[in-house]
């Protein structure tokens, strides 16, 4: 029996009088990769902020290793291993490549940070090539690799990634799905939220869909990929 890692129990998220997310349940279990996909608007991210203590939560549990986390500081969430990538990367623009890497590993205290720089620059090649640049003269794709580089500095058991593909090229893209089924492969476990629903489910061990606030469907990725009604909602079919 495999332990569950994240677990998210009746979860309502308002903006003003704005149900944004609806009671929604799902768990992550540990060494899976779980896609959570849904339209713009569906609620997806709102519910990370929530997970990760960047948005009030109206009602609900939230619980990561077998504690609640309601009401943490995302602060004190990355020191236990709960870290996300958010939706459009959130890089330090005026500062380089290693020194946002560096950033990554603020919370910890340990002789071991750059040698994890290293580990980032071997997933990373084009971040080693450009190490002393600054990250705001980056393009997106490699502002995204800095993202999700930086995460890894933190050494995460959970790692949850907020629309990585969003507004890449494709080639960016088809890099961008290499890396997270390889930071998944390294033992990272992984929830992925993603408008770009049959990458995202080809990947997975596990899918939630969202819309308008709710979870509408869930299990296997492979079964929901294959689903008619996901299939003509989600990938044009």
């Amino acid at each position: 029996m495999t332990t569950v890692f994240l677990k998210v129990k009746g979860l309502k998220v308002a903006y003003g009088g704005i149900q944004a997310v609806k009671g929604v349940d799902f768990e992550v279990h540990e060494g899976e990769l779980v896609s959570l996909i849904g339209a713009n608007g569906a609620g997806k991210t709102t519910t990370l902020k929530a997970i990760t203590g960047t948005q009030p939560v109206a009602m609900g549990e939230i619980e990561y290793l077998g504690r609640s986390i309601k009401g943490q500081g995302a602060w004190d969430l990355v020191k236990q291993g709960l870290v996300m990538v958010p939706e459009g990367r959130g890089t330090f623009t005026r500062m380089s490549i290693t020194e946002n890497l560096l950033m990554g590993a603020y919370v910890r205290n340990d002789a071991e940070v750059e040698a994890d720089i290293e580990k980032v620059f071997a997933i990373f090649p084009r971040l080693k090539e450009r190490a002393k640049q600054l990250a705001g003269t980056m393009s997106g794709g490699e502002q995204q690799m800095l993202a999700m580089g930086r995460a890894l500095m933190a050494r995460p058991k959970v790692l949850l990634l907020d629309e990585p593909s969003m507004g890449l090229s494709p080639i960016m893209v088809d890099k961008i799905f290499e890396v997270v089924a390889d930071i998944h492969s390294r033992g990272t476990t992984v929830m992925l939220v993603e408008q770009n629903a049959s990458r995202a489910l080809a990947l997975a061990n596990r899918g939630y869909v969202m819309d308008s606030g709710e979870i509408t469907m869930s299990g296997d990725a492979k079964i929901l990929l294959n689903d008619p009604k996901v299939r003509a909602a989600y990938l044009g079919e």
